[in-house]
């Protein structure tokens, strides 16, 4: 009987990937979309605080 039985085998290690330099226009696109992502992280989180000018429907 061998030593290990049943069960999952561990996958294999993937080889690393080697890191790629970026090119002007991908770093200015990145920079863009981040710009973006905060832009629109700001917009959301005022209108989450700001909520309805007036208080709503009153009676």
């Amino acid at each position: 009987m061998s030593g290990r039985q049943g069960g999952k085998l561990k996958p294999l290690k993937a080889a690393k990937k080697e890191k790629k330099e970026d090119d002007e226009e991908t770093a200015a696109f990145k920079d863009k979309k981040k710009a973006d992502d905060a832009a629109i992280k700001a917009a959301r989180e005022k209108a989450l605080k700001g909520g309805a000018p007036g208080g709503g429907i009153k009676k």
